[in-house]
């Protein structure tokens, strides 16, 4: 069995993070494998989301310290060269695909690993999970994006306090501050995270691509800006087959008196 698996149904992609043992945690090779799942899933037509998940009653605890003390006598430049090619490839390439992505996380996820869901576009989470950025416990800097990600979501000042507390935040809680999406009971979280998979996989692919990628944008751009780039993208969707099927079907059911014009 990998210790990551890469499968495909429904237009919906799953990244399998397979060390149950080890609450998941990662290895470089299996680094490595998951770079590539996302790349094969970013380059897919037929895939429409990706779903990220933990198997067993993990998210993902980091990287395995017990498995990188090769890594951790590399000199500076080297120790920087093996986060920027290898580790911080995945984030690179999910910011490159616009399909929608979605962590499944059935319990702990912590240092490198809550950076792993905080980069994906919507948390699921199970009651029982417990969420925290564990790096100031052995007096490393988080070198995944979560100093990116975590304040976008939550705030500076409460990201500085999960950054040097350490602490574990139960799910409900991380609900509340924004870091997870919605909470489902532990037996209910993988068909929930499928059910909302499935959904979003259903809508033009197209519309879902150009939102993603325009929501992120206009958390770096001016009002203005921003409006300009929703017409400009209004515009193409407008032109598709599947946005004026989909517009015919509505004016159909509501009686179709009043048409939409430009």
């Amino acid at each position: 069995m990998a210790d990551l698996e890469y499968s495909t149904e429904n237009g919906v992609a799953t990244i399998l993070l397979n060390r149950p043992e080890r609450k998941n945690a990662f290895t470089l090779p299996m680094i490595d494998d998951w770079g590539d799942a996302v790349a094969q899933a970013k380059d897919d037509p037929d895939v429409r989301v990706l779903v990220v998940r933990g198997a067993g009653d993990a998210f993902c605890a980091g990287v395995d310290l017990g498995r990188a003390t090769g890594e951790m006598g590399l000199g500076p430049l080297d120790q920087k060269e093996l986060l920027r090619l290898r580790i911080q490839r995945i984030p690179t390439l999910l910011e490159q695909m616009d399909k929608p992505v979605i962590a499944c996380m059935p319990g702990v996820a912590v240092g490198a690993g809550l950076d792993m869901a905080l980069m994906c576009d919507i948390r699921l989470a199970a009651r029982s999970g417990r969420f925290g950025e564990s790096y100031i416990k052995i007096g490393f800097v988080p070198g995944a994006g979560g100093m990116w990600y975590l304040p976008r979501l939550v705030g500076i000042a409460k990201a500085m306090e999960i950054f040097m507390t350490g602490d574990l935040y139960p799910a409900e809680e991380c609900e509340r501050m924004g870091l997870i999406n919605k909470v489902y009971d532990d037996d209910k979280l993988i068909e929930a995270t499928y059910e909302m998979a499935e959904k979003i996989a259903g809508w033009n692919p197209v519309a879902t691509g150009m939102i993603k990628r325009a929501l992120y944008q206009s958390t770096r751009i001016d009002l203005q800006t921003s409006l300009d780039l929703a017409s400009s993208h209004m515009g193409v969707l407008r032109s598709t087959d599947s946005s004026q099927s989909a517009t015919k079907a509505i004016q159909d059911r509501v009686g179709g008196e009043r048409p939409i014009k430009d």
